[in-house]
């Protein structure tokens, strides 16, 4: 019965009911994304949209628009200036999107500093899940819903983009088309968990999922299915910690998600730190126990080993 209670008293509230729908929502959605980004060595690029879409924000604020337009247009310009300077010059990637992103985000923070408003900055960077209202929380399921029926709907082309760029052109998929519909995926992402965590702590649930599913299997599928269910168990396990803890609600999902792959970390099979410490004293200890005594000679003492009398 109390545990009963302990899980029906937070969803007593409509907020917190709220907040653990776009949570799921947002969580689900990004988890999805960070395999490829796993897989591609592309999550400093998941970084750098989520800080390149304040200014977006802010201007959104500004102007009287909802906040993901905003968010979505910097996102996907962000991602076409790192292409265009890039392609323009003889900087490494992740020198330009160290440039980009970062120029990006003080443009933001200038232009909130500047804008007096009712929305505190400490909410756009944060998140402020527990404030969603029902329109915010349909944009939310909207947006995420169609984020992963394009995923599901191009999976195969996007894995092998992912796995092997030459052998996707060879057998005539558009690979710079698929690389834009990955980045503008991406950004979509960003402006779903833009709700739940923020800013800041998006780029955690673009990231650590994937990398907690990636110990765990070498199956692709397996991994995207691994990185959904664990990061929605910790989503929930999150939002249920910031009410009977009282602490912010985007920063305990992401510790939960955070904890979640230190445990995998240290646990996981054939994988886990302490896994391979075991299996490497088990094999000391089958090799020294398989090990046959030295042999004692008959010979005379000082006489050489094998030497004939």
């Amino acid at each position: 019965m109390e545990i009963l209670n302990f899980l029906t008293e937070p969803l007593q509230y409509g907020f917190l009911t709220r907040a653990l729908i776009v949570t799921v929502c947002a969580a689900v959605v990004a988890s999805v994304l960070s395999c490829w980004l796993i897989l591609m060595g592309w999550s400093l690029m998941g970084d750098a949209v989520s800080h390149a879409v304040l200014p977006g924000v802010a201007l959104a604020y500004i102007i009287g628009i909802p906040f993901s337009i905003g968010a979505f247009v910097f996102g996907a310009g962000a991602v076409a200036l790192i292409g265009l300077v890039k392609s323009t010059t003889k900087l490494k990637s992740d020198t330009v999107i160290g440039v980009v992103f970062t120029g990006l985000f003080a443009l933001g923070l200038a232009i909130v500093s500047r804008t007096p408003s009712q929305v505190d900055l400490m909410h756009i960077l944060f998140g402020n899940v527990l404030g969603v209202t029902n329109g915010e929380l349909w944009q939310v399921v909207i947006l995420g819903v169609l984020t992963l029926a394009i995923v599901l709907y191009k999976r195969r082309d996007l894995t092998l983009f992912a796995f092997d760029r030459t052998h996707a052109h060879v057998i005539g998929l558009n690979t710079r088309a698929l690389s834009t519909l990955l980045l503008g995926l991406l950004a979509l992402s960003v402006v779903v968990g833009l709700q739940a965590v923020g800013i800041i702590l998006v780029v955690a649930m673009l990231i650590t999922p994937g990398a907690t599913a990636f110990l765990l299997t070498r199956s692709f599928d397996r991994m995207l299915l691994i990185a959904s269910g664990i990061t929605a168990a910790a989503s929930v396990a999150g939002i249920y910690a910031s009410y009977y803890l009282d602490i912010s609600t985007g920063a305990a999902v992401v510790l939960s998600q955070s904890l979640v792959f230190v445990l995998v970390y240290l646990f996981a099979r054939r994988t886990g730190v302490l896994w391979q410490v075991a299996s490497r004293r088990r094999l000391r200890r089958s090799a020294s126990q398989d090990t046959p005594p030295l042999a004692v000679s008959d010979s005379p003492r000082g006489t050489p080993m094998g030497s004939e009398a």
